[in-house]
């Protein structure tokens, strides 16, 4: 009898052990109940925040980092005489300018400042269907610009190679993309040669459920 009982009691733990996934499965379906290792998603990265500075947008306006404050954006670093990756990092800015939420910036900031007038700005943004307000193109002072790419976005700055003069006033072309939130504050770099428009999607929309984004 007292086998019988034995037998009868492991066969019940057989059958708790065998149900109890599909019990905790349940829970998570109609509780909301999940595991808050599995679930985890890391935070954004802060980088800092991006210094002031005082620019030309390509309608001939003053661009400040006051003009940005509030909402979140975006920004890569291009020139309207590039023939190689420029044209493609900015199809992609384009790209996301139709998929992003209104109020998202996204920002061209000119490498080439002494041949990028706001006039060939205007030209290379129209190129790409940019929206005068959405997409905002700057340029400005080379060496206000370099102290910025360098020292405001932490991106390499080199001189151009001797010797080749049609080089002079360039600044180092990084093909980073950078997220910036509605503090200013850096959040994370895209590979621009990589296919980041659609991290650069979901981590707008983290920014935003956080209270970090427009």
């Amino acid at each position: 009898m007292e086998t019988a009982d034995s037998e009868r009691w492991w066969w019940s733990l057989l059958l708790l052990a065998l149900a109890l996934p599909g019990v905790l499965l349940l829970l998570r379906d109609h509780t909301g109940f999940h595991h808050p290792v599995a679930t985890r998603v890391p935070a954004l990265e802060d980088y800092g925040a991006v210094p002031d500075f005082t620019l030309t947008e390509r309608s001939g306006r003053p661009l400040h980092r006051s003009d940005l404050a509030g909402t979140s954006w975006i920004a890569d670093f291009v020139y309207t005489g590039c023939q190689g990756s420029c044209p493609l990092l900015s199809a992609k800015m384009a790209t996301l300018q139709r998929r992003m939420d209104p109020g998202v910036r996204l920002l061209s900031f000119s490498v080439d400042p002494v041949r990028d007038t706001p006039e060939a700005l205007r030209a290379y943004a129209e190129r790409f269907g940019a929206s005068p307000t959405a997409w905002l193109f700057a340029t400005g002072e080379p060496s206000a610009l370099r102290e910025l790419v360098a020292k405001g976005f932490h991106l390499a700055v080199v001189d151009p190679p001797p010797g080749e003069p049609e080089l002079a006033g360039t600044i180092t072309h990084s093909e980073k993309i950078v997220l910036v939130d509605a503090a200013s504050h850096i959040r994370r770099y895209y590979d621009g040669t990589d296919e980041w428009v659609e991290q650069a999607l979901a981590d707008l929309a983290r920014l935003r459920a956080a209270g970090h984004g427009s």
